[in-house]
């Protein structure tokens, strides 16, 4: 039995008494509550909208053992109460807690290597720094909070490293994500504002190429190419969306960016099988999808009643879902020759100690052999955006949650060719709405129209 263990090389390299060591801290970790389990208390104040009872809820670093997920949780929670320099400061801890797994990545995406806690003893063994869609959402939440705050140079920057990112997770799993959306419209929205439309033409393209919000995109671009005078282009894209739309003279415009929902959540996925050695176990986690209440955003222009909808641009569960999908023979693998060197262990031990050495090396295996249940958790189910384009002056407006609930989001003072935006979350029924730009004024009682929208409003 000696010689078999040391043919595994499971045991020559550390003392039985190490290995008992291990044994107890381990199982005593293994005894502990999961992530979502952790996290339950705070993500239920945060569905709720109660957001500083949120925060004060979340778990400390050192409770979930990832910076990285202390950080984007708080963030999440911080974005959606509309604190742009908190969430900032959080989403930032959380890039610096993995920033050395993305410049490894981005150097060589197949130099990702695995430690060898997680091939001893569980996924769950080593610190989380984000799977590779959530970093790459990172940067894009940071994105979103420099917007928000008006720093433009700092957009696009994160913008074009969530980009990167992104690239180097396809070209490591050989494969294409509908990701990378979301990044690329607050880039394109960055440039326009900075007055570089041939730059904001370029992300517009990358939309139309990747598949993703192609109203908004498809309006967008033949509108940059009618600018441009990119007449080889714009016949393009006319044939495709369209002829572009009149719109009035020095009009402003109202970008709704929204988080809609929440994503799925980790589960396990487990197979125990009883030998004459003890039991073989091998578990891997698995997402399972959140029931959404809300399918998109209406926005209206409470003085014309024209009303506009909210489009897909990212669609967070299917990416989660098929980046997981990408590692989950690896992750199998993995826990099958953990499985089978720990089914080595026990029976070592019921050599040596009889039915308590079986009993400790079983259970060992069970508390050991879990699927790494964390994740990004308040992440919303899908990022949506629309434009409105509407006349300078005071215009008010309302927004409605298809399948949720409405609201007024007041009267605003536009000038000519003002760019406004409202930052969105909604979580079950409800929306929670930031405005940033424009000079609100006192609201008109004035009950919106409802009128559906056109595909003339989507710029």
């Amino acid at each position: 039995m000696v010689l078999r263990l040391d043919r595994l090389g499971f045991i020559s390299f550390v003392s039985m008494r190490v290995l008992s060591f291990l044994l107890v801290t381990t199982a005593l970790g293994g005894a502990c509550a999961s992530y979502p389990q952790k996290l339950a208390p705070a993500l239920g104040h945060f569905e709720a909208g109660r957001f500083d009872k949120a925060k004060a809820a979340l778990p400390g670093a050192e409770a979930m053992d990832s910076e990285f997920l202390a950080g984007a949780e708080a963030g999440s929670v911080a974005l959606a109460a509309g604190g742009w320099e908190e969430a900032r400061t959080s989403f930032t801890r959380a890039a610096e807690a993995s920033f050395e797994i993305e410049e490894r990545g981005l150097a060589d995406p197949e130099a990702m290597g695995d430690t060898l806690l997680s091939w001893i003893f569980s996924d769950a063994a080593v610190t989380y720094v984000g799977e590779g869609f959530e970093r790459v959402y990172i940067h894009t939440a940071l994105a979103l909070t420099y917007l928000a705050q008006g720093l433009l140079d700092d957009v696009y920057v994160e913008a074009r490293r969530a980009n990167a990112l992104l690239e180097a997770e396809e070209q490591l799993y050989e494969t294409k994500y509908a990701a990378g959306g979301f990044g690329h419209l607050l880039s394109a929205l960055t440039y326009e504002l900075l007055g570089e439309p041939d730059q904001a033409y370029i992300d517009y393209q990358r939309m139309q190429a990747k598949g993703v919000g192609s109203d908004l995109v498809g309006r967008a671009l033949v509108r940059l190419a009618k600018k441009l005078s990119r007449n080889e282009d714009l016949d393009r894209w006319v044939e495709t969306y369209g002829e572009d739309i009149e719109r009035p003279v020095g009009a402003a415009s109202v970008i709704v960016l929204a988080g809609v929902g929440l994503g799925p959540y980790k589960i396990e996925s487990s197979i125990n099988l009883p030998t004459r050695d003890g039991v073989f176990r091998m578990a891997v986690p698995n997402y399972e999808t959140r029931p959404q209440l809300v399918e998109e955003l209406r926005l209206v222009d409470v003085e014309s009643g024209i009303g506009l909808r909210t489009e897909c641009v990212e669609n967070v569960t299917e990416v989660a879902v098929k980046n997981l999908q990408d590692r989950l023979a690896w992750l199998a693998l993995k826990s099958a020759a953990r499985g089978a060197a720990k089914l080595v262990f026990t029976d070592y031990l019921e050599d040596e100690h009889g039915t308590l050495g079986f009993i400790g090396g079983t259970f060992f295996t069970f508390l050991t052999e879990r699927a790494d249940l964390r994740a990004w958790m308040t992440l919303p189910d899908s990022w949506q955006a629309c434009r409105l384009f509407v006349p300078p002056g005071t215009r008010t407006f309302t927004l409605e949650a298809i399948g949720g609930k409405a609201v007024t989001l007041g009267s605003f003072q536009l000038e000519p060719e003002e760019t406004m935006f409202v930052i969105v979350r909604t979580l079950g029924t409800e929306i929670y709405a930031h405005t940033v730009g424009g000079q609100e004024v006192e609201s008109q009682t004035t009950e919106p129209f409802g009128l559906e929208p056109t595909a003339e409003t989507n710029p």
